[in-house]
């Protein structure tokens, strides 16, 4: 039995349902994060993944039952969940761009003791850049900002959305070698549509569709087998890593 497999969840979702605007995102949707390593969150664009994230955060109208190690969190504010220890990493990065890199980070810090040295070690370009108005930085840059933010701290849990969109494939390279070094100390829920990426950081995927989940299993199961990638995702596992998702898509409508 894989580590994995024998340690407690760290999240378990049971029949959440969210809405926006009184329109139904997410539908009864149930699974558990491992208490280590990567789950990643997967499914065809607007199928309510970034809702689904976004219900557990408590930043949309949700029903159901949310527990983070073993603790209800549903009935909590976001301010609350994210005290609790839970790191969230934005898909569309919502940097300050008037404030510093530097800055950036100050306002993320909510321990007594934060990984300074961490952000440094996984985002040394930042570290040079520290005195730079974060709007000005490229795309990559400012996810490398998001991504710190969230890492600063000590967490429980990390909820990541999408952290390669957009981003040419050294910087995608980069991201995924940072929540690799994450992944070592700290949980991750990842919602990805770059399959090279997943395939390097998940050891298990849930699956979603019509805002319910059509699978939940171990990672390679999924990605081995062709026909339920295109099934469930409407793409092909490309042997160019970079051809695997469209990085660029920004596509998933109101069910975002």
């Amino acid at each position: 039995m894989s580590e994995q497999q024998s340690a407690a969840p760290i999240l378990t979702v049971s029949r959440l349902s969210g809405r926006i605007a009184g329109q139904q995102v997410v539908e009864d949707v149930s699974f558990e994060v491992p208490a280590v390593g990567v789950t990643a969150l997967l499914g065809r664009n607007g199928v309510g993944k970034t809702s689904t994230i976004k219900s557990i955060l408590g930043l949309i109208e949700r029903t159901g039952d949310v527990t983070l190690g073993g603790v209800r969190i549903d009935r909590m504010p976001t301010h609350r969940i994210v005290q609790q220890g839970v790191g969230y990493v934005p898909e569309d990065r919502e940097v300050f761009g008037s404030l510093t890199v530097a800055e950036n980070l100050r306002l993320a810090e909510r321990d007594d003791h934060p990984r300074r040295d961490l952000v440094e070690q996984l985002f040394p370009d930042l570290l040079e850049r520290r005195a730079q108005r974060a709007g000005t930085l490229s795309g990559g840059q400012q996810q490398m900002v998001s991504l710190a933010r969230a890492l600063i701290n000590e967490n429980r849990l990390l909820l990541v959305d999408e952290p390669t969109k957009g981003l040419a494939p050294r910087i995608v390279d980069e991201v995924a070698t940072a929540l690799a070094e994450a992944a070592r100390t700290v949980p991750i829920l990842l919602v990805e549509q770059n399959l090279h990426v997943i395939r390097r950081l998940a050891e298990r995927v849930v699956v979603l569709s019509g805002g319910r989940i059509v699978f939940a299993g171990d990672a390679a199961e999924l990605l081995d087998d062709e026909a339920r990638i295109q099934r469930y995702l409407g793409v092909h596992d490309a042997a160019d890593p970079h051809d695997a998702a469209d990085p660029h898509d920004t596509a998933e409508g109101s069910t975002r």
